[in-house]
């Protein structure tokens, strides 16, 4: 491992995360496997879950619910809400800063909700391209990049889907970034986990 990371691990570990650090996909998700078994698992809709093929392998030994496999608003929601009273939640971050912070956008709230209380233990699973130098170019990249990505993968009607990447503060019923979280540190009262993967993962 170099330096570098050996330093944002450290950072992370100040903000009283755990960390574990992996080479490869197939490390971090047979730690996953190992680690995890048993439990109601609640998924915050994330393309980085799904290149991994995380829910095929943990739904061996757990249950496994994914609010991303919904076909329509109502059933999206009714899941989402399960996952909120989950025993593990699993999820990804649009970014994350060297010095230890973490940044969401969400446009319904499930997956930020369901990151910050409730559960015995969340899961963030961070490909090294998410990582930013501070919190300004975390939240650039979240704004700027991340959220008009997935809106083009989603292929809405946005303003950031259909022209040029980036933010355009729109007032489009299809927007996606209509929340933010900053998280400066881990929340009290729960075990969180960050696995920092060294590939690139997600947008």
């Amino acid at each position: 491992m170099e330096d570098k990371y050996k330093k944002i691990i450290k950072n992370f570990e100040k903000k009283e995360y755990e960390v574990s650090f992996f080479e490869t996909i197939e490390n971090a998700v047979d730690y996953l496997e190992q680690s995890i078994v048993g439990k109601n698992i609640g998924f915050g809709d994330s393309l980085t879950l799904d290149y991994i093929n995380l829910k095929e392998k943990l739904s061996l030994k757990n249950n496994v619910i994914d609010p991303g496999v919904c076909k329509n608003t109502e059933e999206f929601i009714e899941t989402a809400r399960k996952c909120l009273t989950t025993n593990i939640f699993i999820t990804s971050v649009n970014a994350a800063t060297e010095s230890g912070e973490l940044i969401n956008i969400d446009d319904t709230g499930n997956r930020i909700a369901g990151s910050l209380f409730g559960h015995d233990k969340v899961y963030f699973i961070i490909g090294l391209n998410k990582l930013t130098l501070n919190l300004d170019d975390a939240i650039n990249r979240a704004r700027n990049l991340a959220a008009p990505l997935n809106a083009r993968r989603l292929k809405l009607k946005t303003p950031c889907a259909i022209s040029e990447i980036k933010c355009y503060d729109c007032s489009s019923k299809s927007r996606i970034c209509n929340g933010m979280m900053i998280y400066y540190k881990k929340m009290n009262n729960i075990k969180m986990e960050i696995i920092l993967i060294n590939e690139n993962l997600g947008y």
